[in-house]
């Protein structure tokens, strides 16, 4: 990037050079690209692709004339997809001054937050459609009929839910929100989808995602990117150490244990991969029999506890039917406390449950250890500061 000054008595600046020259150098094909598609979304000129299938999961040039790692846009000064990319360079920074004002301390690993506490919906029925508490689902719904949003950015099971294929969608109405609860633990881009929301008008947005899309819209603020990012006003990320490519269900649990994914009904992971069949039947498979199809573009991620989001959420501990909720910016506490006060969900203190916390930070600092040195440092676990040599009182 070039060094410009703006006036003699200015201080310098950077301008942005970057393009997708760069992205493909340094995110794409160095692993650190999770799949996210915010450079997708972002791209002006409509020439990057991307792949949903198997074995993919990312972003590619469409255009051949420069071959797969250039571009003729960015040659001639287009840089919107670096400045897109919640991987590219200093991210991690730039998004913590966004929403934060600062930058986070080596010893908050799990990221910056105000609050912890542990949450259900207060409906019975939508208690019962989420994946723990319902906790999503309850602040969509609400966070809609408030005004705050006019739709969400989520995940949908494609066609009948047979195939378990995670797909972008978008949820406007209560009964589209209930269809998008529960996990999948393979991976959908779901800001992919806010194509089909600006087509339909919205212009208000809730994204609910992983925790690197989640990472998309801070960045994309702080580098003003342009339009494309104004319409997503609330952010709720979703712990997550790792997803799964989707030949998991062929190669592993239907050929080893016979447990076919069209027979299916709903799947955690609470230590191991639960799976609850529509016979009624209980499985679990250990995890470590699940890392070989560990999807390529979480290997190097370090953000396990969605440290961008205006709400963190995750069902990670002893409850299994109350969400860990980490309350991350004003906004995030705002609709937390309204929520609370309105009885939409009930809420208890995150101490209740201590090895849910411990769990959290864990589990942050193992994805932290993922990111590799040959990256930027600052998304890295650092060892702490070696402690000064006392300084002898004089005489």
């Amino acid at each position: 990037m070039a060094v410009i000054e703006d006036s003699p008595a200015a201080p310098k600046r950077e301008r942005w050079t970057a393009q997708w020259k760069e992205l493909f150098d340094e995110v794409i094909t160095t692993g650190l690209c999770t799949g996210c598609a915010g450079c997708v979304i972002s791209c002006p000129h409509d020439v990057i692709g991307y792949n949903h299938e198997s074995g993919g999961y990312k972003p590619f040039h469409i255009e051949e004339e420069l071959g797969p790692g250039d571009c003729i846009h960015g040659q001639k000064g287009c840089t919107t997809c670096t400045r897109a990319c919640p991987r590219f360079r200093l991210w991690e920074e730039e998004a913590d001054e966004h929403l934060f004002g600062r930058v986070r301390r080596e010893d908050e690993i799990s990221g910056i937050y105000s609050d912890i506490m542990l949450t259900r919906a207060a409906d019975d029925t939508v208690h019962e459609a989420g994946q723990d508490g319902g906790l999503v689902s309850a602040i969509l719904m609400w966070a809609r009929k408030e005004g705050y949003i006019d739709g969400a950015l989520v995940s949908y099971l494609e066609g009948d839910g047979s195939t378990w294929k995670a797909i972008p969608g978008v949820a406007v109405t209560d009964e589209e929100i209930l269809a998008s609860a529960g996990s999948r633990y393979t991976y959908s881009a779901n800001t992919l989808a806010i194509k089909e929301a600006l087509e339909r008008g919205l212009e208000k947005l809730a994204l609910v995602g992983m925790s690197c899309q989640s990472s998309v819209p801070p960045v994309m603020w702080h580098r003003k990117v342009g339009k494309i990012s104004k319409p997503i006003v609330f952010n709720i990320g979703l712990l997550c150490s790792k997803t799964f490519d989707d030949a998991i269900f062929e190669e592993l649990f239907e050929a080893k244990y016979g447990l076919k994914k069209q027979d299916m009904k709903k799947m955690n992971i609470k230590g191991v991969f639960q799976i609850w069949m529509k016979d009624g039947s209980y499985h679990e498979v250990p995890l470590k029999e699940c890392h070989a199809w560990t999807r390529e573009g979480c290997n190097h991620c370090p953000d396990f506890a969605a440290e961008h989001a205006d709400i963190s959420t995750g069902g990670i501990g002893a409850f299994n039917d109350w969400t860990l909720t980490i309350v991350r910016t004003e906004l995030g506490r705002e609709i937390i406390t309204r929520m609370i006060k309105a009885g939409v969900i009930v809420a208890r203190p995150g101490d209740d449950d201590p090895g849910a916390i411990a769990l959290m930070h864990k589990l942050a600092q193992k994805s932290r250890k993922r990111w590799p040195e040959t990256a930027v440092a600052k998304p890295r676990l650092l060892p702490p500061p070696k402690p000064k040599p006392p300084v002898d009182a004089p005489a």
